[in-house]
C-alpha cells in the first residue's frame, strides 16, 4: 500500500535498534529520508549501515536524556516532517526498589524527553502549518502495574501528554498522537522479564516464565508496531490526533 509519504523527512529518536529501528525501516520502504538518533554511536552507525540498503538514511548520535543534545538535534533538523519519539528505557521494580534518582535519570530520557522534543518540533510545525508527532509509548500507561511502577506512571503521563497536545495542535494543522505497544519482541522486553522474574520468582533467568498467556500466544514484532506508526502518521488516517492506539492483541480487557 502506498501510504503517500514519499519525500518526507522523519527523525526517529532511540532509532539504533527495535521498534525504533524498525520504524525507521518502514518510513523508509515508504519513500521517506530518515534521520535516527541514539545515544550509542557504534550502534547507531551499524544500524545505519543496515538501513541504508532502503533508502536515505543519516545517523545522529545524541543523548537525549539532556535537554541541550535535544536542543542540538531539533536545530539540526529544523525541516523534519514527522518525528517518531521512542528513545526511553524506563527500569523494572517497585517503589521500594528504585531511588529517586534513578527515577529522575529514567524519566529524563521517556518522559521529559518526549515533552521537549515536542515541544521544540511543535513549535517549527506550527510555524509552517503541517507535520506529524508520534509517541511510542506503552501499554503499561493503560494497565499500570507495580512491577514496573516507574514506567506504568510515565506512559500514563505521557498519555495525557499525547492527549492534550494532539488536541490543540490541529488548529495548527499538525498532528500528536501515540501508540501503545504491549510486549513486543525486543531486547527490552527481556531485560523487564529479567526483573519481574527477580522479583516475582527470585530468579532472573526464570524470565520466559514471564511471557506466558499473551493474545495470540506470541510477542509482538517490532514491525508491526512500526507498520501502525507509518499508518497513522499517513495522509490515509489523516483526521487522527490526540488519540493513543492500544497494540496489544486485546491483552488490556482480557484481565491480570
Amino acid at each position: 500500500m502506498d501510504l503517500k509519504l514519499k519525500g518526507q523527512h522523519v527523525l526517529v529518536t532511540g532509532g539504533s535498534k527495535g521498534i525504533g529501528a524498525a520504524c525507521a525501516k518502514v518510513f523508509l520502504q515508504e519513500g521517506c529520508s530518515v534521520t535516527i538518533v541514539s545515544r550509542d554511536a557504534e550502534k547507531l552507525d551499524a544500524t545505519r549501515r543496515d538501513l541504508a540498503a532502503f533508502g536515505a538514511v543519516t545517523a545522529m548520535p545524541a543523548d537525549l536524556s539532556q535537554g541541550r543534545e535535544r536542543e542540538r538535534v531539533i536545530a539540526a533538523h529544523p525541516e523534519m516532517d514527522i518525528l517518531v519519539n521512542n528513545a526511553g528505557a524506563i527500569p523494572g521494580g517497585g517503589l521500594l526498589d528504585l531511588t529517586m534518582e534513578r527515577w529522575a535519570e529514567a524519566w529524563s530520557l521517556k518522559v521529559m524527553g518526549y515533552v521537549h522534543m515536542t515541544q521544540m518540533t511543535l513549535a517549527r510545525m506550527k510555524e509552517r502549518k503541517s507535520g506529524t508527532i508520534v509517541n511510542i509509548i506503552g501499554s503499561a500507561g493503560r494497565s499500570p502495574r507495580y512491577d514496573y511502577i516507574c514506567g506504568a506512571t510515565g506512559n500514563a503521563a505521557l498519555m495525557a501528554f499525547t492527549g492534550a497536545v494532539g488536541g490543540k495542535s490541529v488548529d495548527w494543522g499538525v498532528r500528536v498522537f501515540g501508540v501503545n505497544p504491549a510486549a513486543t519482541r525486543t531486547d527490552r522486553i527481556i531485560s523487564l522479564s529479567k526483573s519481574r522474574a527477580k522479583t516475582a520468582l527470585g530468579d532472573e533467568t526464570r524470565w520466559e516464565e514471564m511471557l506466558t498467556g499473551l493474545p495470540l500466544d506470541r510477542l509482538i514484532e517490532s514491525a508491526e508496531i512500526a507498520n501502525a506508526a507509518a499508518f497513522l502518521a499517513s495522509p490515509a488516517c489523516g483526521y487522527v490526533s490526540g488519540t493513543v492506539l492500544d497494540v496489544d492483541g486485546g491483552g488490556h480487557y482480557r484481565g491480570k
